[in-house]
């Protein structure tokens, strides 16, 4: 994972404050941090639709009041969006059938307290930015921009005759801040994941943003394996698997400006294997 390509794909107007995406099919999903709409965009088209979430879904919610909508994962036909659970408001998770467009949604305070409690973790600290969902298992990514910069893992069983675990990571720093989770997701028995170094002790305010990287963690062991630093100006916090094959693979990400723009780029990355 030595070289790379970071070019634009496309701009989607209309959604501001892009923070996950899921590539399928020549279709776009998003969630925005900022929204309780689920997007889907439909590249060749170039369509937007909105998928409320809640009986009124509304875009551009004052910070105080927003679900924090931060990590998509997908799992067979069900999308599964996580609130970051850095707040009391923030503790939503939403599953949604795309063969029937069933919607659910469940409140997660008491699996997120159980989560502070394993990792140590400050009322304000946790921070769900990304998650992925294999054999009958959930991922959760904990971005370590609070005080005390802890990075790591949860692994969530589907039964609860099993334990829950977490895993510290431990990633390394730009312009001597942490880089921190933004997202995640498995390729090939890998985990390639999004790390942003924000400069800020708050998972509640943001800070300077001094880059991001992307890198690979053993799926196995949770070993760090590599990292590879991709911008030095930009927080990127969506990834989605666009193309893989023997020599490089591609990726979409998604680019969160923490303004009020109403438009969201979408990058296309390609590195060596």
């Amino acid at each position: 994972m030595q070289n790379f390509q970071l070019t634009e794909f496309l701009t989607i107007k209309g959604i501001s404050s892009a923070s996950g995406l899921i590539y399928h099919d020549n279709v776009i999903f998003l969630i925005s941090d900022n929204s309780t709409f689920l997007y889907q965009y439909v590249i060749d088209k170039e369509l937007v639709l909105k998928f409320p979430l809640v009986k009124e879904a509304q875009e551009n919610i004052a910070k105080q009041d927003k679900l924090d909508l931060e990590a998509i994962t997908s799992f067979g036909n069900q999308l599964f969006i996580f609130g970051s659970g850095s707040t009391e408001k923030r503790n939503t998770m939403f599953s949604l059938d795309l063969s029937n467009d069933k919607l659910q949604s469940n409140n997660l305070s008491q699996l997120y307290s159980f989560l502070r409690t394993i990792a140590e973790l400050n009322e304000d600290e946790l921070n769900i930015e990304g998650a992925i969902c294999a054999d009958k298992t959930m991922y959760l990514f904990q971005r370590g921009n609070g005080a005390n910069n802890k990075n790591g893992i949860f692994i969530v069983p589907d039964s609860q005759d099993k334990q829950i675990q977490y895993f510290p990571v431990e990633l390394p720093s730009l312009d001597d801040v942490e880089t921190t989770f933004t997202d995640a997701i498995l390729v090939d028995n890998h985990i390639y994941f999004l790390a942003a170094a924000e400069d800020t002790t708050s998972t509640y305010e943001d800070g300077e943003v001094l880059g991001s990287i992307i890198g690979k963690i053993n799926f196995q062991t949770f070993e760090l394996e590599d990292v590879l630093v991709i911008s030095e100006s930009q927080k990127f916090e969506g990834l989605s698997l666009y193309q893989n094959n023997e020599k490089e693979i591609s990726f979409l990400l998604c680019e969160d400006t923490d303004s009020e723009e109403s438009s969201s780029k979408i990058y296309k990355l390609i590195i060596d294997k």
